[in-house]
């Protein structure tokens, strides 16, 4: 017979052992003993010293900061353009589409489909920016940001979700993140402008019922261009 094992990828020879032992009397004393470990066979017995439980500890160390570093589960979205894995912010654009909307019955304008310009969202773990794009091309450094044209956003660009119930402390995941924003907003109730912030050249509510189950694209002449380039925020 043929021996291969050092044809495995990998292959982890011992090095050492610990044998915990346990007083069964009143003090319920806890003695640790190492071995040495020679071709597999546990050799020179000692206490465990003071450099050896170093060791031990840092092997045993996990980075608890680490693991709640966002991560990519494969390959990174197209459509992402800027990340910081350690604060969980993403800055990401979406294409112009027609998505269903929810309004508050107080508008006066009923939910159904509409069609929305390309957007730029900005997002962490905790809150969501969001800004529109008049281009339905790739966003470079240099593009001009639009208030996003929707209720319940505030002119600095930051979404106020209301009574939504934002559960992601422990997302990981980049795509997660991405989508679960996209899910909150859209699937909230838009219900009033915020601090008197008008985002669109014209009456908002109007524009919005003119576009709800009709079919028609975002008239981007109604776009309010900021100050603001994608440059800016990344900084």
């Amino acid at each position: 017979m043929e021996d291969i094992t050092n044809s495995f990828e990998t292959y982890f020879d011992p090095t050492g052992a610990l044998v915990f032992y346990q007083s069964k009397g009143g003090y319920n004393t806890t003695y640790v003993e190492y071995f040495d470990m020679e071709n597999g066979i546990p050799i020179n017995p000692h206490p465990l010293t003071v450099n050896e439980g170093k060791r031990l500890a840092t092997a045993l160390k996990v980075d608890e900061e680490n693991l709640n570093h966002l991560k990519s589960d494969g390959i990174i979205p197209s459509n992402l353009l800027a990340f910081d894995a350690k604060s969980a912010k993403i800055v990401w654009h979406t294409k112009a589409q027609f998505r269903e909307l929810f309004f508050n019955k107080n508008l006066g304008i009923k939910s159904g489909k509409a069609h929305i310009p390309p957007l730029l969202w900005i997002a962490d773990r905790e809150n969501l920016n969001l800004f529109a794009i008049s281009t339905g091309r790739k966003p470079t450094l240099s593009t001009s940001l639009y208030y996003a044209p929707f209720f319940n956003v505030y002119e600095d660009g930051s979404v106020c979700m209301g009574t939504v119930d934002i559960a992601l402390a422990e997302t990981g995941s980049i795509k997660e993140l991405m989508s679960h924003w996209e899910n909150y907003f859209f699937n909230s109730y838009f219900s009033h402008l915020m601090a008197d912030h008008n985002p669109v050249n014209g009456n908002c509510v109007m524009l919005w019922e003119n576009l709800i189950d009709n079919g028609k694209l975002f008239p981007t002449e109604m776009l309010v261009k900021t100050s603001k380039k994608l440059k800016d925020i990344l900084l």
